[in-house]
């Protein structure tokens, strides 16, 4: 009777290990959602790959790392990432996405060009 009790106290602290790391996993979703919008939209993810692209060319500084490190290996693959975008999506964007396209592509082939002479 006695190793019922120890597995039944083992097993009802698992359980409630278990709902107390999904409640905290529940809560942190929460928060997340609150930051971030709801509504993905072409206009956003361009913005993200264009400040991938500025951190990768060093040009402003990494979140992560707190440090402007250069990686023009990394800045050319974003900037091709949004050329095939452009490609993809030829014809099926409003007029303000292929602007916001053009003048991101612009920017960052800009940029590129300058750091590598």
């Amino acid at each position: 009777m006695e190793n019922f009790e120890e597995n039944k106290k083992k097993i009802d602290g698992t359980w409630k290990e278990t709902i107390e790391k999904e409640k905290t996993n529940q809560e942190e979703t929460a928060k997340i959602q609150e930051e971030y919008p709801q509504e993905i939209n072409l206009g956003l993810f361009l913005s993200s790959l264009m400040v991938e692209g500025l951190i990768a060319l060093g040009d402003i500084e990494n979140p992560i790392t707190k440090k402007k490190d250069m990686n023009l290996g990394q800045a050319r693959y974003v900037i091709d990432v949004i050329s095939m975008l452009e490609e993809k999506t030829k014809n099926n964007v409003t007029a303000e996405e292929k602007a916001a396209i053009d003048q991101i592509l612009y920017e960052l082939r800009k940029r590129y060009v300058t750091k590598i002479k």
